[in-house]
């Protein structure tokens, strides 16, 4: 099978790379300004620091949530390989990364079932 099976597939695994590396930068330029590890509290309390920030806080939490659980049940589904990477990727870099990483992997899956 060919890694991108279709344009759609090579569009999520680009965005996939995005939903890295730009929290990742994000992330780093916290810990400069917060350090010297990584302060939860402190980053909790920032993301919830004033209304447009809580807003958007709470809208990427239930957004998230419900994303997680919608690429667990179709990735049962449809037998994906490597959620483990999936949930990894949601709790330890950003769900930036891993929703577009199913999608890709679902792409791939979906061609691979029509294509058999």
């Amino acid at each position: 099978m060919k890694f991108f099976p279709n344009l759609i597939s090579f569009f999520y695994f680009c965005l996939s790379i995005l939903g890295a590396i730009l929290p990742t930068l994000a992330n780093i330029e916290f810990v400069k300004e917060n350090g010297p590890g990584f302060n939860i509290i402190k980053f909790i309390e920032l993301a919830n620091n004033n209304p447009a920030a809580q807003s958007l806080s709470f809208d990427l939490l239930i957004l998230a949530t419900a994303i997680f659980i919608w690429m667990f049940i179709e990735s049962r589904r449809l037998s994906i390989k490597y959620f483990w990477l999936i949930a990894l990727g949601t709790f330890t870099i950003a769900i930036a990364f891993s929703a577009p990483l199913f999608l890709f992997l679902r792409e791939r899956r979906l061609y691979e079932l029509n294509n058999n």
